[in-house]
This record gives C-alpha cells, structure tokens and sequence, in this order.
C-alpha cells in the first residue's frame, strides 16, 4: 500500500482519508472484476472517496451543526466501506486478502477517530 511522503493536506486526518481512499483503489485495481465484484468495487470506491471529502467538508464548515454532520457522514462512509471490502471476493488469494485486512484494519481506525471527534463535540 502507499504512504504518501510528499502530504497534499495541512490536516494529517484529511491526509490520512485521501491515503486510504487511494489506497483502497489501488487494492481494486489487483482484484477480480467479475459481475458481482464489479458492483462491490464501484460502492466501495464511492464510500472509501467519501470518507475523506465528507471530512474535508467538515474541516469547511458552515457551522456546528455542518460540522457535526458531515463528521457523522465520513463515520457512517466508513462503515460502508468496510461492509464492501469484507463482501469483495478475494479467492485463495493471500496477498489480496492481507491487502483487504489492512484496509478493514485502517478503516475501523478511521471510524474510531471520527466517533472520538464527535464525542468530543458533544
């Protein structure tokens, strides 16, 4: 997987969401697109994106009650993707499989981060 050494963002979170978005990416580009990954690939894809576009949203905000909602959208995007990548047929294939463990792993830590931000907002 790919850690960007060169950020694009100030914020490390925003960072961190567009690494996994393309991380994520990369993954589906190594996996089988017969017809039912196909249809898996192109929800994960959409969710994995969100992720980082619904925080960077957030970090523009309108008011708390933007912020707030759009920090509960990048959470609930993130549990989406972790739903696709766990339903992506990987086959016997190891690699593809400890490639998708790492991206649930990285995905369950942004749903944490994102649930402590809006813990802490109240």
């Amino acid at each position: 997987m790919e850690d960007t050494n060169n950020p694009l963002f100030e914020d490390p979170l925003e960072q961190r969401c567009h690494d996994f978005a393309k991380n994520v990416r990369l993954f589906c580009r190594k996996v089988e697109w017969d017809l039912v990954n196909q249809a898996d690939i192109r929800q994960l894809v959409r969710s994995s994106g969100s992720v980082g576009a619904n925080y960077i949203e957030a970090n523009e905000k309108l008011g708390e009650g933007d912020l707030r909602h759009r920090i509960k959208i990048a959470r609930k995007e993130a549990k989406e993707s972790i739903h696709w990548l766990d339903l992506l047929n990987t086959g016997n294939n190891e690699e593809l499989n400890r490639a998708r463990m790492a991206l649930i792993d990285e995905c369950f830590q942004l749903k944490k981060i994102l649930s402590a931000i809006l813990k802490n907002l109240g």
